[in-house]
């Protein structure tokens, strides 16, 4: 009986799916249509379709952040900030980072990026190297229940503080 137990425990275990994220607009090379519309640049300003799979037992919500670590800031640069989304949403659709379109899932907040404006800010780099950026997906195990007004910064540290599991994927831009 013992045995068949923990043969049962270890076929569970292996079947465990990843929590993942995918993307059909990102993952490679930004194109125009996420770039900015600003900073110099003449992009579209579009944020990414991302969708997500196999959130662990006790999800309570998620939150998308957008990072660029190569900003030549000191402290990086955040694109998109969107937190306390809905357990039962598993996609943002292209465009839900505009927050005229009204796309944000309900109860999710669109924190404000670092241009200073809610919503998502496309990349924008300074001639040179490629920058990433880094698209992750955070399952909370619970809402982190801060305004739009929070800094980046701030949200990060509570999203690591709730995070039951993260997924990412990364893109790349260079003018």
């Amino acid at each position: 009986m013992y045995v068949l137990a923990v043969l049962l425990w270890i076929c569970n275990a292996a079947s465990a799916q990843t929590f993942t994220l995918k993307s059909k607009d990102v993952g490679g090379q930004a194109t125009m249509t996420q770039f900015a519309n600003g900073f110099g640049c003449t992009g579209n300003n579009v944020s990414p379709q991302l969708s997500w799979e196999n959130a662990p037992a006790g999800t309570q919500a998620f939150a998308v952040t957008i990072y660029d670590k190569d900003a030549p800031t000191g402290s990086g640069f955040w694109h998109w900030v969107i937190f306390d989304i809905p357990a039962d949403v598993h996609e943002l659709k292209s465009g839900t980072g505009d927050v005229s379109k009204m796309l944000t899932p309900k109860g999710a907040v669109q924190a404000k990026n670092d241009a200073g404006q809610p919503g998502y800010f496309g990349p924008c780099p300074p001639a040179g190297p490629s920058h990433q950026y880094l698209v992750t997906v955070y399952a909370l195990k619970s809402k982190i229940n801060l305004d739009a007004n929070a800094t980046s910064a701030y949200i990060g540290f509570m999203l690591n503080a709730q995070a039951l599991s993260k997924a990412s994927i990364v893109f790349y831009g260079q003018q």
